[in-house]
């Protein structure tokens, strides 16, 4: 039976940075692509880092019961829905998977596929730095969207509180303050 290893970590903690260098690194893990409402940024691909559909997309899909978990965020600029379905992507008879996403994703992965299937990969920066690097994307944005931007700091605030960190079963974190220390650290702990 093949494992989900779950990338995890609030805003501009480096999640898609590692998530990147893991699949450049380790070719043999497979991946879930996600699905969003939200406007692609610049430098995505549909199909890629998600897919971009819209609502009318995902209420079929809801319809056909292909979605697992589904989260949406009242933002400065709308309403963004992210979820993920099962769709074909996933085998698990014959693969691993590397994924990324939120806590709340993480704990409905881990409810719709089993306990023993999760392998959680929770990603920390000092609150400062997360910021900085946070203001830093955004100014290469071609439309900064700051109000955003501020919106997730303080929302990752409560959705990666200690409590809820202890109730999906978080135990072991990777400091993100040094790139290839930390993706030694990840590769270690879940034995590549």
């Amino acid at each position: 039976m093949g494992k989900i290893y779950y990338v995890m970590g609030k805003s501009s903690s480096g999640k898609d940075t590692i998530y990147k260098e893991l699949l450049k690194r380790h070719p043999e893990f497979h991946t879930i692509v996600p699905y969003t409402t939200r406007p692609i940024r610049e430098g995505e691909h549909d199909g890629v880092e998600y897919y971009f559909v819209d609502e009318k997309r995902l209420k079929e899909m809801q319809q056909a019961g292909q979605v697992i978990e589904v989260r949406s965020y009242n933002t400065k600029c709308g309403i963004w829905t992210y979820f993920t379905a099962d769709d074909g992507q996933i085998d698990l008879e014959q693969y691993d998977y590397l994924v990324i996403g939120t806590l709340v994703s993480y704990e409905a992965m881990k409810r719709y596929f089993g306990k023993n299937v999760l392998v959680p990969i929770y990603i920390e920066v000092e609150d400062g730095e997360r910021l900085c690097r946070a203001l830093e994307r955004e100014k290469k944005q071609q439309v900064p969207r700051y109000a955003e931007m501020c919106r997730r700091f303080l929302a990752d605030e409560k959705d990666f509180a200690e409590d809820n960190l202890q109730r999906a079963e978080i135990t072991y974190r990777f400091e993100n303050a040094d790139l290839s220390d930390c993706l030694t650290k990840i590769e270690n702990y879940i034995g590549l």
